[in-house]
């Protein structure tokens, strides 16, 4: 027996309708993928049911109709927005969506919002990393925590599911991401009013009553007519401000000049400096450099001090103008904080605004004090002992020199240094005072042993008899003195005229050796003796004596000093 489907299809009149139907469903040319207008023909526990002018009607679960208000307005009869994702699916129903019906609207509305930048009305619904969820029709967008205000806030519970105006910064569709801000709408409202505040208001203008808002250390924000300006710390004074704070207070009011109004970004520059007259422009009728005057010290640094030398006036004494004898000494160890000083005007600078000033020039120079010790015996206390030199200060002065090793001894040995230990009381002669430093000298208390010359009436030229004091790889050293104070080296190409001779080795300690004076600069104590020199010299001599036309006859050197010691036999 055929199934009751099967008599339908082969009923010719069933087979007419049908093929009318369908006729008349292609004529409504319905297209997937869609919002299309659909018709409430029955309201269900689960479902809403809809006409779309389709084969079937459509069914959609009751929840996507929760989300607002539109169920408690919703009747037979009723027209809504649909999605329409299937015209006739595998079970041959129509598929539809009245949420992805409102999402796609939602987003047709933010791209065209997105373009025009207009508002939007937000429900903040959630908190996630970053930020929050913020709901625009529906549609869930993301907004950064610093967009939610123009400063941040600790609590926004005040804000949570309550209209807020928005506007769309940035929106992928492929991703289905939104962001919006807050705080755009609200800087755009603020600029806005601020805008309009300022036409009101022009540079050069003086405001009687400016609100102290709040302050900081590099400034005050102001509150004048509703508009906020900054009030720079270097517009505060003339002078140097420590802490804004310590001039005004939270809720003051204070008169100020508008200096700057930047139409573009609607901010406000303010001075109080500015309603005073600048006291450098007639400072330098008042202050003469070279002058003394009094001051406070209202700073220290690590390069100097500050002074106050009258109400928006300072001036800076480097640490150079501190002490006499210490050009890098710390400023703390000479001044303090709130000290009133005496002080010299050493520079005023009017375009810069800058003064130097000299502490030391009100004290008495110990430089001074010792012009007349020069080439005089003093008295040093050690302090330092180095590789090279001795550091000690003058006894009943405040001022140090140096004596180097080589002004310990007329010997100049560097082993010297190890005869002194630190506090050690030494005197010494000052050699010499030239830009703040002290040359010493501790062997020009005693008698030059280069006198040796003076007193023996020898110089160039003349031959001396030396005793060995050192063999060297190089050379030899000789005493010139008995005392042996004078030491002289000579080179070993100066030890003989033959080459042969020319070996230090062959010398000992105490050997006489014959040397001619070829070089004597007493001042720069530069000796220079050669043996060679006076060996030469006594050959012309014998030459000249003994050999004259010796060389006719063939006589050797040898031939001519044999004849000499014999003659000298017979004498």
């Amino acid at each position: 027996m055929a199934s009751e489907q099967e008599q339908k299809n082969n009923n010719p009149i069933y087979k007419e309708f049908q093929s009318l139907l369908d006729k008349d469903f292609e004529g409504r040319k319905l297209k997937e993928n869609e919002i299309i207008k659909a018709t409430v023909s029955e309201i269900t526990k689960n479902f809403i049911v809809v006409d779309c002018k389709a084969k079937m009607e459509g069914m959609i679960p009751i929840e996507e109709f929760k989300n607002d208000d539109e169920l408690t307005n919703l009747k037979i009869g009723s027209q809504i927005e649909v999605f329409l994702e299937r015209i006739e699916s595998f079970k041959g129903e129509i598929v539809i969506s009245r949420d992805k019906a409102r999402k796609m609207k939602a987003w047709k509305k933010m791209e065209k919002n997105f373009e025009t930048q207009d508002e939007l009305t937000a429900y903040i619904t959630g908190k996630v990393k970053g930020g929050f969820i913020a709901t625009v029709d529906n549609l869930p967008c993301f907004m950064p925590s610093s967009q939610i205000d123009v400063r941040p806030l600790k609590k926004i519970d005040h804000l949570m599911n309550t209209p807020v105006k928005v506007i769309a910064t940035r929106i992928d569709k492929n991703r289905g991401n939104v962001c919006v801000s807050r705080r755009a709408v609200l800087e755009k409202s603020k600029n806005a009013v601020i805008a309009e505040a300022i036409k009101n208001i022009k540079e050069g203008d003086i405001v009687e009553k400016a609100i102290v808002k709040a302050t900081t250390d590099w400034g005050i924000f102001l509150d004048i007519n509703g508009v906020d300006a900054l009030l720079h710390v270097s517009d505060l004074s003339y002078g140097r401000v420590k802490k804004p704070s310590d001039l005004v207070s939270i809720g003051e009011k204070i008169k100020v000049k508008i200096t700057k109004i930047d139409k573009k970004t609607n901010r406000i520059s303010a001075s109080v400096k500015a309603l005073t007259e600048n006291p450098f422009d007639n400072l330098e009728k008042k202050y003469k450099i070279g002058e003394f005057y009094e001051g406070v010290v209202t700073k220290i640094m690590d390069y100097g001090c500050f002074v106050k030398i009258e109400e928006g006036v300072e001036g800076l004494i480097h640490n150079s103008e501190l002490d006499w004898t210490n050009r890098n000494i710390k400023p703390s160890k000479i001044l303090s904080v709130s000290q009133k000083i005496k002080f010299k005007i050493i520079t005023i600078e009017k375009e810069t605004k800058r003064i130097s000033l000299s502490y030391k020039a009100t004290l008495d120079n110990p430089w001074d004090e010792i012009k007349d010790k020069l080439g005089k015996e003093v008295k040093i206390k050690i302090n330092n002992i180095t590789d090279k030199a001795i550091f000690g200060e003058m006894v009943g002065f405040k001022l140090s020199g140096m004596l180097h090793y080589k002004e310990i001894s007329y010997l100049e040995n560097i082993d010297d240094l190890k005869k002194f230990k630190k506090d050690e009381i030494v005197s010494v002669k000052i050699l010499e005072i030239k830009d703040d430093k002290i040359r010493f000298s501790k062997r020009a208390l005693e008698k030059d042993p280069l006198n040796w010359f003076a007193e023996n009436k020898k110089t160039i030229g003349d031959v001396i008899t030396t005793r060995v004091h050192e063999v060297l790889k190089t050379g030899v050293k000789v005493s010139v003195d008995k005392e042996k104070k004078i030491i002289v080296t000579i080179k070993k190409s100066d030890l003989a005229v033959d080459s042969s001779d020319q070996r230090p080795e062959v010398y000992s300690k105490d050997n006489a050796l014959d040397a001619k004076i070829i070089d004597l600069d007493l001042k720069n104590r530069r000796i220079k003796l050669s043996p060679k020199s006076a060996q030469l010299d006594e050959e012309k001599s014998l030459i000249a004596k003994f050999g004259e036309g010796a060389t006719k006859s063939g006589a050797t050197l040898k031939n001519i000093f044999e004849k000499a010691i014999g003659k000298k036999d017979k004498k």
